[in-house]
């Protein structure tokens, strides 16, 4: 099998980790247009000053001797296979770089033979970009879960962000669905990295040409809509993620049907796309906005309203916080105001210093008045005519199809089906309280 129809199996074999993001479409230029797209081989990430970096983005093999019954890679699976050597697959890296295709790598594997070997496969492949082609451009590498700590600390040597996927919510569900992966191979690298970056940040402050150790931090991934654990379990785990381990993100992804299995969502289901989309807007609230998981959801209520942003939602369930008179609000009150962001609050705070806002001026820093003129004021006043009322609110800020559905008297939040079994937190219970208090 030569290199291009391996670059083709083991692209198209990564499609499915969101850890970075990719196009999701197969477009070709129209004719006299220009660009076009694929569904995976070259995905985005973003640096921190905004920039978008396309990375070559595959599997360095699709061989794998874990059996996890969501994965189109697993054992079971009647799929062709091959691999990349280190070598094949540093050369390819480096002449799509020079063709200006990419600006980086994003490189993952399925475990071929046991995980220390596939580890070292991948730090070999690293090695030769770092070290003979002198290649410092932006470097993923997923570290594989039961590898040992020596090979991941080689790893996250060379690579600029490192990363351990989840997968699954609950130690319940890996059990049922990834018996291969205890979640121990899951969680330890994950401290040990968090521990490794934090001694490599110490150690360069006091040595200063001390080699960097995964400078932009580690990543996870989280499969949404396999398995029944609610929004509720789902938004605490990344939270006590973000506290214990110091992560800088949690991806979601809305799994999508590739297996025939009873315990899986039937194959030809529609993935839960708008549901990953929730739960990426609340944890952007968490990190962010000082919300904590209690605040967005509870037992009673474990999912979000899927036609309703988390932030407008909590907002209508907690009415007796407003209106926010946004002269006097502090910077916490106004972050807690749909329609006013990060960027928002403190152009307001800076504003306000040389004089008194009303809705004219709010409109032209940027924020966001369809929402937010329901829930502030301006020196006193609301907006002329506004009705306030929780109802009119609601129609407001739902979209034409879920106004539809409510003008017609149908329920606006589903109520998904819970299996007894799925109730075991992946992190212990006492761990996930500590975090949420801010103990660890």
């Amino acid at each position: 099998m030569d290199v291009f129809e391996k670059l083709k199996i083991l692209t198209s074999a990564a499609k499915y980790d969101v850890a970075c993001t990719s196009s999701g479409a197969n477009k070709k230029a129209v004719p006299g247009g220009i660009g076009s797209a694929s569904p995976w081989g070259i995905c985005h990430s973003f640096a921190g000053d905004g920039r978008c970096i396309s990375l070559l983005k595959l599997l360095m093999t699709n061989v794998c001797i874990n059996d996890c019954k969501y994965c189109v890679n697993r054992c079971s699976n009647d799929v062709q296979r091959t691999f990349f050597t280190p070598r094949e697959l540093a050369d390819l890296t480096i002449n799509f770089y020079r063709r200006n295709y990419i600006e980086g790598l994003f490189l993952s594997s399925g475990v071929i033979n046991n995980a220390d070997y596939t580890c070292e496969q991948m730090i070999e492949t690293l090695r030769i970009l770092r070290e003979e082609y002198r290649f410092s451009g932006y470097i993923h590498a997923k570290a594989v879960p039961g590898a040992d700590t020596a090979l991941v600390a080689k790893l996250g040597m060379l690579a600029d962000r490192i990363s351990v996927n989840i997968e699954l919510p609950s130690q319940r569900s890996l059990q049922l669905l990834a018996p291969d992966k205890p979640a121990e191979s899951i969680l330890t690298p994950m401290e040990f990295i968090c521990h490794r970056i934090q001694e490599n940040i110490s150690d360069r402050k006091t040595f200063r040409h001390t080699p960097k150790f995964a400078p932009a931090g580690q990543s996870t991934q989280m499969i949404i809509g396999a398995t029944p654990d609610t929004d509720y379990q789902i938004l605490r785990l990344s939270h006590a993620l973000y506290s214990k381990y110091r992560l800088k993100r949690v991806f979601y992804s809305a799994y999508i049907p590739v297996s025939s299995n009873t315990l899986l969502p039937p194959v030809g289901s529609k993935p839960p796309l708008l549901r990953e989309h929730r739960l990426y807007q609340a944890d952007w609230l968490l990190r962010f906005y000082g919300f904590s998981p209690g605040e967005l959801l509870d037992k009673e209520n474990p999912n979000f309203n899927p036609f309703i942003d988390p932030k407008c939602n909590w907002a209508l369930n907690h009415m007796e916080f407003f209106p926010v008179e946004v002269n006097r609000a502090s910077y916490q009150e106004l972050l807690r105001v749909p329609g006013i962001g990060v960027t928002g609050a403190k152009r307001i705070i800076s504003t306000r210093r040389t004089g008194v806002l009303n809705f004219d001026g709010l409109k032209k820093l940027g924020i966001v008045l369809k929402r937010a003129r329901y829930f502030i004021t301006c020196g006193g006043r609301t907006v002329e005519g506004l009705k306030c009322n929780q109802d009119e609110i609601l129609k407001s800020l739902l979209s034409k199809r879920a106004l539809s559905m409510y003008n017609q008297g149908l329920p606006l939040q589903p109520q998904p089906e819970q299996l007894s079994f799925f109730d075991e937190p992946l992190l212990s219970e006492g761990d996930n309280r500590k975090c949420l208090t801010g103990q660890i």
